[in-house]
């Protein structure tokens, strides 16, 4: 299959299925001297690894990440870093009664179209479980960015079903298992889930990511554009349905003299674009946002076909996230990173010697030491 890799610069490449022996992948372009272990990518891993509260399947993972090769005494090569996961807690059995007919809202029925055949144990490559190889080599991009530049990638749920996040605070976010900032809705989204499993339905999420001390200058103006390969690698993230950069679709209702983000000596007034300007960063926070479907993989019944093309009722049984939003935080982050990180690589190849006659201003009124030109 093709459509694996990701990246110019910064490659990642990934291999296996959610029922396989293991997942794994390739990073490429990693610069070489960076510190670099095992227990450097084991954290995000754990935030997104299953079976880790009530709310998330109960399919139980360790998910630690082997790393195989590109690092030597403990620093990066600069050559191909190799990591491994390995599956251990596979219950293939749960989808032999699917093996004949397609799941609605899944991939079982454009695979089978695509490719003649499909894994339907657990959805194959198509599954979630993927996304921990890119989490493990998110964790390299977002090293590297924070050392270099001291770029810090924030990512949040900020929306599930009808609870929205009112406030922010990033202390917040990994001290419960909703990766939510606003502690006063802890209870409430408590609730709600707990009322969402007895019903055996699933809800939508809205995640959201945010990065400060972003270089200026990264991104190309036409079609690599910063904001654009954002998107590109949030809607490839399983069940992302919507971007958003900034303001995003509130722009609608915006006129002109609202939107645009005054420039002063002292710095942006605003960002309702995102940090984002021509498809080049502006050294203001990343802003983005993205829209999650409820998973179809649920207990209520539902109709579909079979390989023959007779309706027939379906229940998905097995271990599934009743919201898969919650587990998408340390994924968003981690894509996050690898675009910025092949953004900041490139900018260098490109314009490593180029010095701007204009002062850089702070990326917004007020604030100080902004990380400036990449380097």
């Amino acid at each position: 299959m093709s459509g694996n890799s990701f990246g110019k610069l910064f490659t990642v490449t990934t291999f296996g299925e959610s029922h396989g022996i293991a997942i794994g992948g390739v990073v490429d372009g990693c610069p070489p001297g960076l510190t670099l272990s095992e227990a450097d990518l084991q954290g995000d891993l754990d935030r997104r690894k299953p079976g880790t509260s009530r709310y998330t399947t109960a399919r139980r993972e360790d998910d630690e990440v082997q790393i195989l090769s590109g690092v030597f005494e403990g620093k990066t090569t600069g050559t191909s870093i190799g990591l491994l996961i390995k599956n251990k807690d596979q219950r293939s059995q749960d989808y032999s009664n699917i093996a004949d007919r397609f799941r609605p809202g899944h991939a079982d029925y454009t695979y089978d179209q695509k490719y003649g055949s499909r894994d339907y144990r657990g959805g194959g490559r198509s599954s979630a479980r993927e996304t921990a190889v890119r989490v493990a080599a998110g964790g390299i991009a977002k090293k590297y960015l924070k050392e270099v530049h001291g770029v810090e990638v924030h990512g949040y749920l900020s929306q599930l079903g009808p609870i929205s996040v009112e406030n922010v605070d990033h202390a917040v976010t990994n001290t419960n298992p909703f990766f939510c900032p606003d502690e006063s809705k802890l209870e409430a989204l408590d609730e709600y889930m707990r009322e969402l499993k007895k019903s055996g339905d699933s809800i939508g999420a809205k995640v959201s990511v945010v990065v400060k001390n972003v270089p200026v200058g990264l991104g190309e103006p036409v079609f690599d554009r910063l904001d654009a390969d954002i998107a590109h690698a949030m809607m490839g993230i399983n069940a992302v349905k919507g971007v958003e950069i900034g303001d995003g679709f509130e722009v609608i209702n915006q006129k002109g003299s609202e939107h645009r983000d005054t420039l002063s000596p002292e710095g942006f007034q605003s960002n309702h674009a995102g940090g984002v300007l021509g498809g080049i960063s502006t050294g203001q926070d990343l802003e983005v946002h993205m829209a999650l479907k409820p998973t179809s993989s649920i207990s209520v019944p539902g109709k579909t076909i079979n390989k023959q093309g007779e309706e027939i009722e379906i229940i998905t049984k097995g271990r599934h996230d009743p919201c898969v939003g919650i587990r998408a935080v340390p994924i968003a982050e981690a894509m996050m990173a690898i675009v910025l990180m092949d953004h900041y690589l490139r900018h260098r190849a490109q314009n490593a010697s180029v010095v701007s006659t204009t002062v850089a201003i702070a990326g917004q009124a007020g604030q100080a030491g902004q990380a400036g030109k990449a380097e």
